[in-house]
Order: C-alpha cells, then structure tokens, then sequence
C-alpha cells in the first residue's frame, strides 16, 4: 500500500470527518500537532471548540492558526510527527472576512503542501452540495471553498469523503479507460 503523507478528509457538517481524522492521526503517531483554525466569537463557538479540546488527550500539541496556517504547517511538519488541520473550512472563512487574498493565500498553502517533510491530515466541509446561498457572500464563499477543496485535494495523495461517519477514498483511484467506438 503506498505512503499517503497529505491527506484530505472532506465531508458535511456532523458526517464525522473531525472525529475520523483524529483517530487515525492517533493510529499513526505518538506525536502529534492539532493545528485549529477556529475562532471563539460567541459562546456557540467556545462550547464546539471546549467539545474539540476536550475529546484530544494530552498527547497532542495544539497550535491556534485562524489566518497563518502555512507558516503553522510549516512549522509543525515533521516526518516523526503527524499534523492534523481542522478545519480549511474556518480557516477559509477567516481569510475572507479579515480581507486577505484568498487566491494568494491558497497558491501558499499548496506550495507549503508541496514541501512539508511530515504527513499531514486537512480536514474540510464539502459544501457545493446543498441549497444556493441567498446572499452575495455565502454564494462567493461556496465557490472559493469548492475551489479550495479543488486545489487541496490536487495538493494531496489521498482524499477521503465522509457521509454518516463512513469513509469513502476519491483518490488515489483506479485510472478510468474509456474505449471509444
């Protein structure tokens, strides 16, 4: 079985992805980095956040990067240590709203990608499946975090979808051989 060092697990909200992502993290490796990009703004958020604290031992290092998660990978990569992002979804949103340039900011994330050391898994929302979002803003921020999943998912070695808490590999996947005529 080959060696998948850049991981992808993508999934709806609640589909189990998170919880999938650790687990295997922890499966991996003694030593590991949780790098979270959310945010506390309400108490809504602190209790998901103290949820997600709560269900990791003291095994892991935590490091908080809501806008700076290259430089935090970079940082935390390490061939004897794993690194779990959750969420590019969060993060995505932080980059949006603090202004910054999210082509940019994409095209350095995959290049940090491209020469991490360490094995990495990105957790992110699947969200091109459900309603069109009534305002400008949710239709824009949709479109960049399908792009951003594109371009991830390109980035990795392995991509994994989660619904209901089962795992399905998009990639790597058997090459399709279409014959014509």
């Amino acid at each position: 079985m080959p060696l998948h060092r850049r991981v992808l697990v993508l999934g709806g909200a609640r589909s189990g992805k998170s919880r999938l992502a650790q687990e295997w993290a922890e499966s991996a490796a003694s030593t590991r980095v949780f790098i979270a990009t959310a945010q506390a703004f309400d108490d809504e958020m602190r209790e998901r956040i103290a949820h997600h604290q709560l269900v990791r031992d003291a095994s892991w290092q935590t490091r908080e990067a809501p806008l700076d998660l290259t430089e935090a990978i970079l940082a935390s990569a390490h061939p004897e240590r794993i690194v779990l992002v959750d969420c590019l979804t969060l993060w995505l949103s932080n980059v949006m709203l603090a202004g910054r340039d999210v082509n940019g900011e994409t095209d350095g994330l995959v290049d940090a990608l491209s020469r991490i050391q360490g094995p990495v898994l990105l957790v992110s929302n699947e969200v091109g499946q459900g309603i069109v979002p009534a305002t400008a803003l949710g239709r824009s921020f949709r479109d960049e975090q399908g792009r951003l999943n594109q371009r991830i998912a390109q980035a990795c070695d392995a991509v994994v979808l989660v619904t209901a808490g089962c795992p399905v590999l998009l990639k790597p996947s058997p090459p399709l051989n279409l014959q014509l005529g």
